[in-house]
């Protein structure tokens, strides 16, 4: 496990769900979603976390944002009281998909850092949702058609599958 994933013990919050997106962009990577989001008078890159899929970033590459640093709330989930964005981590896949799927090295990363979390946090797998699922969430496809979510489910549930021994360590 990275150690940038650790969070700064003295503001480390008790996150209770993680919220899994797509981009919906062919490319990009948490600098360029973090201008985007400023230019739109946001504060910022909404996602704790990035994942590459080999254009702007490496394939695979997870990114931690300032949001996970500082363990702000996000700004990637709006729900009826805002919970997902309070209590959920939220990861951004880099693609679309609608169009394709995630490459094999995302879903790798993927499996990897919500074990983290899921292990860290006390987070069962039924509390990990694609956007589209998450109890409250404005309608979406996020994160797309293509995406998944059984193989991230049967990962989380059997620590053994799915991961390859470089990465599972």
């Amino acid at each position: 496990m990275p150690t940038e994933w650790v969070p700064p013990a003295t503001l480390e919050r008790q996150w209770k769900a993680i919220v899994v997106h797509h981009s919906g962009t062919a490319n990009g990577n948490a600098e360029v979603f973090d201008r985007w989001h400023r230019e739109r008078q946001w504060d910022g890159v909404g996602y704790d976390f990035v994942i590459g899929n080999g254009t702007d970033s490496g394939d695979g590459q997870v990114e931690v944002t300032y949001r996970w640093r500082q363990q702000k709330v996000g700004a990637h989930c709006k729900t009826p009281s805002n919970w997902a964005n309070e209590e959920a981590v939220g990861i951004c896949l880099v693609g679309n998909f609608d169009q394709t799927v995630p490459t094999e090295r995302q879903m790798q990363a993927l499996i990897k850092l919500c074990r983290f979390l899921t292990d860290r946090y006390a987070i069962p797998t039924i509390r990990v949702y694609g956007h589209e699922a998450t109890p409250g969430a404005n309608e979406t496809d996020c994160p797309g058609a293509l995406f998944p979510l059984d193989r991230l489910y049967a990962a989380l549930d059997s620590p053994s599958a799915s991961l390859p021994a470089t990465l599972g360590q």
